[in-house]
């Protein structure tokens, strides 16, 4: 059975590009993003690393720590990286994960055998500073990643974990945001000093409260 949102991330040690790693322990009280790409030396793959390279100040911003895996050894990682940074123009400074037994991949249900029995697909794995996955994405081999929409993303989890609001469709840093139905619209007035927007009884609006 695969990880459901909710659960706690599995804990795992590795050798990375970056050096041995206890993943809870690397992790620390920051966010963090593990996502499996299928092979190194593959041209998708070098512009979703190299993507995120460039994105790393974006993610530091954000309390984030990044880590790739995919079931290629050490060497091969060590070698790759050196043809992302030439490619993509970046510096390929987060940990890749060498995971030949495949042990990260089955405890994150990385490896999906009808599309294909030895690779991993393009998995996503949001996980915050309790340890808990709250977000999972997967795409096919074909499809790269939207690193802008990640970044959305996390921004929308890390609002939402400290104000008892939620994002709508297309939401993005600074804009309203929606109360959550929990709460009256009188006690929404009280907590929120932005003012809130109803629109229907259980559609109500208010300014993005950490702005």
């Amino acid at each position: 059975m695969g990880l459901h949102l909710g659960d706690i991330a599995p804990n795992f040690k590795a050798k990375t590009t970056a050096g041995d790693i206890d993943f809870h322990e690397y992790l620390g009280d920051s966010w963090g993003i593990l996502f499996s790409h299928p092979a190194d030396f593959t041209p998708v793959c070098t512009t979703e690393l190299g993507r995120t390279a460039l994105l790393q100040e974006e993610f530091r911003k954000r309390n984030v720590k990044v880590l790739a895996v995919s079931v290629d050894p050490l060497d091969s990682h060590r070698g790759w990286v050196k043809d992302i940074n030439e490619t993509q123009h970046c510096n390929v400074d987060f940990p890749i994960i060498a995971d030949p037994d495949r042990v990260v991949a089955f405890l994150y249900d990385m490896i999906h055998p009808k599309a294909s029995e030895t690779f991993t697909v393009r998995s996503l794995f949001v996980i915050g500073p309790d340890k808990k996955v709250k977000l999972i994405i997967t795409y096919p081999a074909s499809t790269g990643r939207n690193f802008y929409e990640v970044l959305r993303v996390i921004d929308s989890l890390q609002l939402t974990a400290n104000y008892s609001v939620a994002t709508p469709a297309d939401w993005k840093e600074g804009e309203d945001v929606i109360v959550v139905p929990s709460i009256s619209t009188a006690d929404a007035v009280k907590k929120f000093s932005k003012g809130v927007k109803e629109i229907k009884p259980y559609l109500r609006y208010t300014p993005q409260p950490d702005k």
